[in-house]
């Protein structure tokens, strides 16, 4: 373990994922009567660590759903800006926010929704982290915020809205298919009668009005917040927007997007790595919450650097 040295100029030994482990364990036994607290309490520690780092306030928004897949409450829900109220409560906003995320997305109105109570608290001041991942709608909360921090292993995804477990932009790009094809041959109306017979009515309305939702929510993001004052903001949002939402090109809802690909695309993207010991605080704040999910019924945490957290659990038969 290699000696980092934070703001205030402790010195401290980063742990990796086995070691953090051990430390939960060590800390367990020597406090049994507490033992269940151990893994609050080393997450907090390097929370508290990552805040000294910055000396910038730390939201840590994850989900579990990779321990958890399928689990419907693990992506971005409405429910979720009460663990965000609680985590901004007494913070000092002057400090702005580095908000780490790792998420599979979700609701559009909910992610649009958050990211507004987020910017009403800390402006344009929001940095977003993605130790790992921060898919669909967690990419439309990257997009707004200043700037994103990545690592070499993180993955963004492509912002192409999902209704009823369907792509939206699949569905309008069949409709035009279908449409092209029976126009051209008409004995073909009956094949895509079949397909097209599976929608309810207004379904391709809805799809369509989602893709215009989505598209222009990040574009807007993308102009007023990372790109600020720049000339060519609106162009370089633009061509974002387009990459990201680009189905034919993506092919996948849950294709990952590595940082090269962010970067050659025009998002702001700055690496974890390049200062070792924020790689090391913010890839150690990860390992301890991965722990908390594969060890305990949490499928959700939304805390703070002061310890403030509201955590989800599942209950058997959760879907």
């Amino acid at each position: 373990m290699a000696c980092m040295r934070l703001r205030f100029g402790e010195c401290y030994s980063m742990p990796n994922w086995r070691q953090v482990l051990d430390e939960i364990i060590a800390w367990a036994n020597t406090n049994s009567q507490q033992a269940g607290n151990a893994p609050d309490v080393i997450r907090r520690k390097y929370l508290d660590q990552l805040f000294r780092h910055r000396d910038r306030n730390v939201i840590a928004y994850y989900s579990g759903f990779l321990s958890r897949p399928g689990l419907v409450q693990s992506g971005i829900l409405d429910e979720d800006k009460n663990g965000f109220m609680m985590a901004v409560h007494t913070l000092d906003r002057s400090k702005g926010l580095d908000l780490i995320l790792h998420t599979p997305g979700g609701d559009i109105a909910a992610t649009q929704s958050i990211v507004h109570y987020l910017q009403n608290m800390f402006g344009k001041d929001i940095c977003a982290f993605v130790p790992q991942i921060a898919m669909s709608a967690g990419t439309m909360i990257a997009c707004s915020c200043k700037e994103i921090w990545m690592a070499t292993h993180s993955n963004l995804g492509p912002i192409d809205p999902h209704l009823r477990g369907i792509p939206t932009y699949g569905v309008v790009r069949e409709f035009r298919r279908a449409h092209k094809e029976v126009k051209k041959d008409p004995s073909k109306v009956v094949i895509w009668q079949t397909i097209i017979g599976q929608y309810r009515p207004t379904f391709l309305g809805q799809c369509e009005n989602a893709v215009i939702w989505s598209n222009n929510f990040v574009r807007g993001q993308l102009e007023k917040v990372m790109f600020d004052g720049d000339s060519q903001g609106k162009k370089k949002a633009g061509k974002i927007v387009k990459d990201l939402s680009n189905y034919q090109k993506n092919r996948v809802h849950d294709r990952h997007i590595h940082h090269e690909e962010c970067t050659a695309m025009g998002l702001k993207i700055k690496m974890i790595e390049s200062d070792p010991t924020l790689q090391d605080l913010v890839l150690t704040v990860h390992h301890c919450y991965m722990h908390a999910f594969m060890n305990s019924t949490a499928y959700k945490i939304i805390e703070n650097h002061l310890g403030s957290a509201i955590v989800r659990n599942a209950t058997p038969g959760t879907k």
